[in-house]
């Protein structure tokens, strides 16, 4: 079964900060529709304390990546989500060790 990572970057440019949000496994469209998820619960409309956010927008940068940008009356805060398929890993013994699918070494 497929492999997924939602990786997520914050910041802007040469200072953003990339990781992986969640790790996932399943189909393609369970991945999307856990990267949706992630989407809309981030930094929702409304805070903890029940206060209306200045504006938070959601741009669709691709079929799997969004940037949600959430601006309140002191600060501007940008979070990009992007859904990435794992393809190589040298500890599984069911993917290639490399992008290129060279089998596993010695």
């Amino acid at each position: 079964m497929p492999r997924w990572a939602v990786m997520e970057a914050h910041g802007r440019a040469e200072d953003s900060v990339y990781g992986i949000h969640s790790e996932l496994e399943g189909s393609e469209a369970e991945a999307v529709a856990a990267l949706f998820r992630i989407v809309d619960t981030y930094q929702e409309a409304v805070t903890e304390a029940g206060r209306r956010r200045q504006k938070r927008r959601v741009f669709r940068v691709s079929d799997r990546s969004y940037l949600v940008r959430v601006e309140n009356l002191l600060s501007i805060h940008e979070a990009h989500f992007t859904l990435a398929e794992l393809i190589a890993d040298t500890h599984d013994d069911a993917l290639p060790n490399t992008v290129g699918g060279s089998p596993k070494g010695p």
